[in-house]
């Protein structure tokens, strides 16, 4: 059985549908994506997502635009605030994470200490830097968000007035410019059976 929580006119909408056997007795595990806006952490989440799911897995997603939208929808973006977005992200994540959930994380999360943090909360924690160059997540921008960052229009973005912190020693690291979201999909994958060996 397998449960998709979607949005349709800004309401969240769960249904419930057969699907491959689940594994009840497997391990919890957080696989944390971060990297800039527009670097592909949406994308390969949910292609990670997918295939789990195929493989009976119980997994869910954390995507940070949509938990920002509903979970911590009181919250600005200084750095005080972007830290308790992770924080309750990471909490939301230990939790599942305890209860033998895959739990797929995309966010930007650009301080390195809130992201250390939550993985030494966590313990079974997997990082994936999701890494691209700013120009090139520039060229993308599928929200506009690097041209109103570039207009004065939006203070305090990350990359542009707002730094990110790109990880020191991820368990994974998807070179977006190159690597095209299979192999990201594959490498997050392998990584992900090992841990549950």
């Amino acid at each position: 059985m397998v449960t998709m929580i979607s949005e349709r006119n800004g309401v969240a909408h769960a249904s419930v549908s057969a699907g491959p056997r689940v594994d009840q007795e497997q391990p919890g595990l957080t696989v944390w994506f971060t990297g800039l806006s527009g670097a592909g952490k949406t994308t390969i989440c949910n292609a990670v997502h997918a295939e789990l799911l195929a493989r009976g897995r119980r997994v869910e997603m954390l995507d940070g635009d949509v938990v920002r939208k509903h979970l911590c929808a009181d919250l600005g973006f200084s750095k005080a605030d972007r830290d308790e977005n992770i924080r309750r992200i990471g909490f939301v994540a230990e939790l599942l994470t305890r209860h033998g959930v895959i739990t797929l994380v995309a966010a930007i999360s650009p301080y390195r200490a809130a992201r250390d943090a939550v993985r030494n909360n966590i313990g079974r924690f997997v990082e994936v830097h999701v890494d691209a160059p700013l120009a090139v997540c520039e060229g993308r921008d599928p929200k506009g968000l690097y041209r109103r960052a570039r207009s004065g229009a939006l203070h305090g973005f990350t990359g542009i007035d707002d730094p990110y912190e790109a990880p020191i020693a991820p368990e994974i690291r998807c070179a977006t410019d190159r690597d095209t979201v299979e192999s990201c999909r594959d490498q997050v994958i392998l990584t992900v059976l090992k841990y549950l060996l």
